[in-house]
């Protein structure tokens, strides 16, 4: 386990792979750890540098007071990026991992040269929404919104199958106070400005059943950057790098070789 010290913060990291290749740094979702791609990173090309994180209040990452904003996210990233020594990286997120690969791509494009976003959009939810799971949160816990998080996160089959309980239980565990100040975050960020400001190559990834976030918020963030495109993978919900790595790798591999990543 490596930790790096950032400030106030302290950030649980992994790294994969060749430490002397292109680097690849992936950035996990609401309620999920870096395990979030341990299917996927075997099925990837070997001689490439894969680093992961835990960001702050998830995993083995330490949480500073909430609330939380994107912001501060992008910051932390930054942050881990400038400490690993890494530059001119191909940026993966999902999810709350994707906004803040947006907000990090205009803010450090000598960091970020390509970028993935998978599952994601400009803006996730409303405020109001966001305050309402905050505030159920707080007063039944987690466990009462387990079950909805599940049928968001995956599809039906996969949600029949015992594969799921090991992603429900790494929800449970996920540091309460992580978790609402990262919905606190989300609950007041909207990208949509930064948009056309993103001029690396880009790739949407969007699951066809997602349900927290539906392939038309994909489709509608990616349309405003200028030089990206994006991919379906049926079948699968919000998390499709657990559902179908192997499709999520294919489309990962063309992605590194058009950008001449590999």
């Amino acid at each position: 386990m490596q930790i790096a010290k950032l400030d106030n913060l302290a950030l649980h990291w992994r790294e994969d792979g060749d430490r002397n290749g292109k680097p690849v740094v992936f950035a996990n979702s609401l309620g999920t750890d870096l395990r979030l791609w341990d299917a996927l990173l075997p099925l990837l090309p070997e001689g490439l540098r894969f680093i992961r994180y835990d960001k702050r209040g998830h995993g083995l990452s330490s949480c500073p007071p909430a609330p939380f904003t994107l912001t501060d996210l992008v910051d932390d990233a930054e942050k881990l990026l400038d400490h690993l020594g890494i530059s001119e990286a191909l940026f993966v997120g999902l999810s709350i991992g994707g906004m803040i690969a947006q907000g990090l791509a205009v803010r450090r494009p000598d960091q970020i040269r390509a970028l993935v976003l998978s599952n994601t959009a400009a803006r996730m939810g409303d405020a109001a929404m966001w305050q309402q799971r905050i505030a159920l949160i707080r007063q039944q816990g987690m466990d009462a919104l387990a079950d909805m998080i599940m049928q968001r996160w995956f599809a039906p089959p996969f949600l029949a199958s015992d594969a799921q309980e090991a992603w429900r239980n790494m929800l449970r565990h996920t540091p309460l106070d992580g978790y609402l100040g990262c919905c606190q975050a989300l609950a007041s960020a909207d990208m949509t400005d930064i948009l056309p400001r993103i001029l690396q190559p880009t790739l949407g990834i969007a699951g066809s059943l997602d349900g927290a976030c539906p392939p038309k918020l994909v489709q509608e963030t990616i349309e405003k950057i200028p030089n990206a495109h994006m991919a379906l993978i049926e079948g699968t919900g919000h998390l499709p790098c657990v559902e179908a790595p192997q499709e999520f790798a294919r489309l990962l591999i063309r992605f590194f070789k058009e950008t001449n990543h590999a």
